[in-house]
Parts: structure tokens; C-alpha cells; sequence
């Protein structure tokens, strides 16, 4: 699989100069578009928050650009980048059960700028479109909450984000409109973006609380966001979103969201509103050697749709008492907090602002009784430029924690008494990853990988297992590959 589709990105990359371009993010930004601060931040991610950073085209001779397209489309505001991306993930201990897997993902992206194209100053048209085919690690073999890879997504071709963007007042106030994702801008810390588990980009606390995993990967719906950004320290965001980008949490034969939506084009406008809004405040910014930049980001969200309650029925009866109705009762709306530390901890004497150490922290809160996860955390270093003669290198470790709420472990609990069933009682995910991302030429990277897996599915009980017993800690051994071009 990976040879096909690497064949078809070959096949893909003719048009383009000779001069590396920076499509999205200059080293001048972080991830979400927001100042860098973190000195850590990887040269290739597969977060959608992380942009488009180099590109190989230098690197392919006389292939990278045959027609001269590419320079000649750009000075007419016309820009697009490919990003290739295979996964090979195994789980040699733990997990349901041990194997391995396949995963790949094409993603082409188009910016037109409309001030070069028609004249009209201050807007662009973006586009995002993904070719996804594998199999994932965790659906198939972990069984874990926290994905194992944040490409993981069933088969498909499906459109992410189409957007409308129009600044104003002279840059500072940003209006976006179209098919949008959340996790492109809100919840972002720009040194998670080196890791490869899904949770440290759109957290696992969004991405199982809200409907279809919210506005994120693989997944986005129609919305409005405005940003206001008065000067280079100080930005306040808010997003209205559809609340439910799949329809998963309405009535049917099939809740799973991937399949409702395949192709990411159901435009879904009727459901109740996903509100976030943050605020992000970035400090040392102004280059100085002596001081060590960093963000702070504080936000919240609100989905005002309908909820399932997780214990109880309509009636107020326990859902596992054999007298219930068998309908959970009804809740409404599930709600959040968050708040976000990204600090370079260390810059290499002489390296300026490219080598060095950041560090991260997130935590969220979300008390409403139909949240799954009612608290999350997670935290991580990475360093750039560790060993001498590999500058571009990233190495970093993280750890996430995801906590099954009360209500939830009350359900578990209801089971063993009502039924007499010995099944486990769920508390919590860990994941702890090492990663170690090797540049092999700007726009090229190789990433091997580790991730040790507490307690699969928060303690779940192995379907597998004819005893009933916990699905055992998993220990997951990988290997990603990233093009851009």
C-alpha cells in the first residue's frame, strides 16, 4: 500500500519551481497561526493545526517543476501543496489482541489569494481535501481511547475544510466562513504537534465527549470563527459551529460518524450550535536571547444539542435495572474548560530561533453529566537539535491522561449489581509516547516511534478473553514517513 500510493504522490509532483515555499505558516508562526513560541516544533506533523512548513521540490532535479507552473501560479495567487503521510504501527504486547497496521493518507491543499487574483484585498479561499486508506492500530487490535495515530481514519476520500476568509482593520480582525474544523486553530499546543497518538492534537476529551468527535479530523462542519488579534502578543477567537459534523448523535441504524459522513460533504446546518471561544496570550516575543517565549490559552466550549445520560433512564431508574425503560434519559448540553502553557524552556547558544527545548501542558475539565471523560491531561518536552549534526531533528516524550467521569463508572457499577457480572470498573487512559523525528532533507522526515498504553479503553474488558478480563497494557512500536510538497 505504501508503495502505491507513493507512486501516485510521484506521479503528483509535477509542477513545481525550484525554490522551497512556504504555503501556509512562515517560521514567523506556530501552529494555529498564532506566534511562535515554542522553539521545539517539529519540521513536518500530521496535525491539522501545524501548516505547511518546506517542501521537497528542491530536492527532485529536473522533476520537481518540468512547466515552470508552480512560480508563475503563486504570483497569480494561486497556491497548493500534497503531504504524504504512512504509518506502520504494531502492538507486539497488550492490547485485544497483537498484530499490525497500515495506514496512509494523501492531503492536497489549495489557498487562492483573492487580492492577486480579482483584487479583492484581505481574502482568501482555502481548501483541504484528504485520500485516506489502512487499517487502524486501535479500531482493530488496542482497543484504547487515545488513537494510536492521528491519521487513523476509516478508508475514504473526503473533503476537510473549505473556507472563506475576509481580514479587516488592517489584518487585526480575521472572518472566516465555510466548512471548518475546530482543531485547526482552538485546544493547540504548538510542541504536541511533534507526536503521533491522536489525544495530543484534538484532545480525547472533545474528541469523545461531542457529537462524531466534534469539528476535527477526519471531520468538519459548517461554521463561522473571528479572530481579533490587536497586536503580536494578544489574540480572543470564537467559533459557531453545526454541533454534530455526522448526524452520530441523532437517532439510526448506524452511530458511526466516518460512515454517515463519508465524504465529508453533508454540510450539516440543523443541528443545535457548538460554541469555543479562547484566549491566547503570547509573551518574550520580541527576539531577545535573554528570554524564553511562551503562551498562555485559556477557553471553553458549549454544545446546547441533546444528550444521552450515561446511567440514567427516562424513568430515573439505573439503565441496567432489568425494570427500566431501556431510553436514557435525556440531558441537555455538554461543556468545558481548557487551558494551554507552551514554554522554550532552552535556546542552543548561537542557534538563534531554531534549536532548543519547549515544553507543554494541557488541561481540560468538562463536569456535565453526559461527558464520558470529565477530566484530561496531558504534558510533554520536546528538543530540537539535540545531537550535534542534526539540527533539524526533533526527539520528545509525552504523557496523556483521559479520566472516565463519575457517572460513567456509577454505569459499571450498576451492571455488576443488577446482572451479578464480574466485568471491570473503567477510571482512566494513560499513553506515554517517545518519539524521534529525523530529518532526511527539508520537507522529508522519518519519525520512529514508541507509545506504552495504561489500561486500554480506561480498564475495559477484552471481548476476546472468554474470562472477562481487563484488555491488557499495550506496548506499540512504529515508523512514520512524511513528503511535503
Amino acid at each position: 500500500m505504501i508503495g502505491r500510493h507513493g507512486l501516485a504522490l510521484a506521479l503528483c509532483l509535477v509542477g513545481g519551481s525550484a525554490q522551497a515555499q512556504q504555503l501556509a505558516f512562515p517560521r514567523s508562526r506556530g501552529a494555529g497561526d498564532d506566534p511562535r513560541t515554542a522553539i521545539a516544533q517539529p519540521e513536518t506533523t500530521s496535525q491539522a493545526s501545524g501548516g505547511y512548513v518546506s517542501s521537497v521540490e528542491p530536492y527532485l532535479g529536473p522533476l520537481g517543476d518540468p512547466l515552470g507552473l508552480r512560480p508563475v501560479l503563486k504570483e497569480r495567487g494561486i497556491e497548493y501543496s500534497l503531504t504524504y503521510i504512512a504509518d506502520v504501527h504494531g502492538n507486539p504486547v497488550g492490547g485485544i489482541r497483537q498484530g499490525a497496521a497500515v495506514e496512509d493518507r494523501l492531503n492536497l491543499r489549495l489557498n487562492l489569494d483573492l487580492q492577486r487574483i480579482v483584487g479583492w484585498e484581505g481574502g482568501t479561499i482555502h481548501a483541504n481535501a484528504y485520500f485516506i486508506h489502512g487499517t487502524g492500530l486501535s479500531r482493530y487490535y488496542v482497543g484504547n481511547l487515545l488513537t494510536t495515530s492521528v491519521i487513523e481514519a476509516l478508508p475514504s476520500t473526503r473533503l476537510y475544510v473549505l473556507w472563506f476568509d475576509q481580514k479587516l482593520m488592517d489584518g487585526k480582525l480575521a472572518i472566516r466562513g465555510g466548512q471548518l474544523a475546530a482543531d485547526t486553530e482552538f485546544i493547540v499546543s504548538q510542541t504536541a504537534t511533534l507526536f503521533v497518538n491522536s489525544t495530543f492534537g484534538w484532545p480525547a476529551i472533545t474528541g469523545l465527549n461531542l457529537p462524531s468527535g466534534g469539528p476535527a479530523y477526519p471531520l468538519a462542519t459548517p461554521g463561522i470563527r473571528a479572530k481579533y488579534t490587536p497586536d503580536d502578543k494578544f489574540s480572543l477567537q470564537i467559533g459557531l459551529f453545526d454541533g454534530d459534523p455526522a448526524g452520530a448523535n441523532q437517532p439510526g441504524p448506524d452511530p458511526e460518524a466516518q460512515r454517515l459522513n463519508r465524504t465529508g460533504t453533508n454540510f450539516r446546518t440543523h443541528d443545535p450550535a457548538l460554541v469555543i471561544a479562547e484566549a491566547a496570550y503570547a509573551y518574550n516575543t520580541d527576539g531577545d536571547p535573554t528570554t524564553l517565549p511562551g503562551t498562555v490559552t485559556l477557553g471553553g466550549w458549549q454544545n446546547f444539542g441533546r444528550f444521552e445520560d450515561l446511567r440514567l433512564d427516562t424513568s430515573g431508574r439505573p439503565l441496567a435495572d432489568p425494570t427500566s425503560t431501556g431510553i436514557a434519559r435525556s440531558l441537555r448540553g455538554n461543556a468545558g474548560i481548557y487551558a494551554i502553557l507552551d514554554q522554550t524552556l532552552y535556546r542552543e547558544p548561537g542557534k538563534g530561533e531554531e534549536e532548543g527545548l519547549s515544553a507543554f501542558i494541557r488541561a481540560s475539565v468538562s463536569p456535565t453529566r453526559s461527558s464520558l471523560i470529565d477530566y484530561y491531561v496531558d504534558a510533554g518536552l520536546a528538543y530540537k537539535g539535540l545531537i550535534p549534526g542534526r539540527d533539524s531533528d526533533t526527539l520528545g516524550i509525552g504523557v496523556g491522561y483521559a479520566h472516565i467521569s463519575a457517572n460513567a463508572r456509577r454505569a459499571d457499577r450498576d451492571v455488576i449489581l443488577y446482572t451479578g457480572q464480574v466485568i471491570p470498573v473503567r477510571k482512566a487512559e494513560t499513553v506515554i509516547e517517545a518519539t524521534y523525528q529525523a530529518l532526511v532533507v527539508p520537507g522529508f522526515t522519518v519519525q520512529p516511534d514508541v507509545q506504552y498504553i495504561l489500561r486500554p479503553g480506561a480498564g475495559i474488558a477484552n471481548p476476546r478473553d472468554p474470562d472477562g478480563r481487563r484488555v491488557k497494557n499495550a506496548a506499540v512500536l512504529g515508523v512514520r514517513a512524511t513528503v511535503q510538497y
